[in-house]
């Protein structure tokens, strides 16, 4: 991530293909140069493993909102049928499970979506205050753009941007945040 105060400043390489895109992640890692991002209209499969990301653990994080849901409604519901407002519905005595599937369901599903999008925001640093790095619009059309920190990086400007031309990409830009 580029610096808060916005100190920042990168090379930007702009590829037309995802397929050139994907292979010269490796090119360009091969070369020791340190990726910050790339940034694509549309997701490619294999570039978060070329880029070295790790395995996602919003499975995890999906479950622990889903088995707090689920446990807030068997409370929820054990508790009003029990102590609050004890009742008789469609025959069956108040402490039959069955009536509470469609409460429990819902409260799972519920708290599952909402902590997946607080937990979406939060890990990508995203809200209503936050102003995104935008290394190049045309990125959100048909563009691919790969985006080197140099303050990151041992190679000189120049190097790192002969790496990205044979590299095959179709310009390259230096972009200061």
């Amino acid at each position: 991530m580029a610096d808060v105060n916005g100190n920042g400043k990168f090379l930007v390489g702009i590829y037309d293909d995802d397929d050139v895109v994907l292979k010269a992640v490796k090119d360009v890692k091969q070369a020791g140069v340190r990726i910050h991002e790339v940034y694509t209209p549309f997701p490619i499969h294999g570039l978060d493993v070329a880029l070295g990301h790790p395995r996602t653990r919003l499975g995890i994080a999906a479950f622990l909102f889903a088995l707090s849901g689920t446990t807030t409604a068997l409370l929820l519901t054990a508790y009003t049928e029990a102590f609050d407002w004890p009742m008789i519905v469609g025959g069956k005595d108040s402490y039959s499970f069955p009536v509470y599937i469609p409460v429990i369901f819902e409260l799972t599903v519920l708290f599952c979506a909402l902590g997946m999008v607080g937990t979406f925001l939060v890990s990508n640093g995203l809200g209503p205050a936050v102003k995104p790095l935008m290394f190049d619009l045309r990125t959100t059309d048909n563009k691919f753009a790969m985006a080197i920190d140099l303050s990151k990086n041992k190679l000189a400007e120049g190097d790192i941007e002969q790496i990205l031309r044979s590299s095959g990409a179709a310009e390259v830009n230096v972009k200061q945040f």
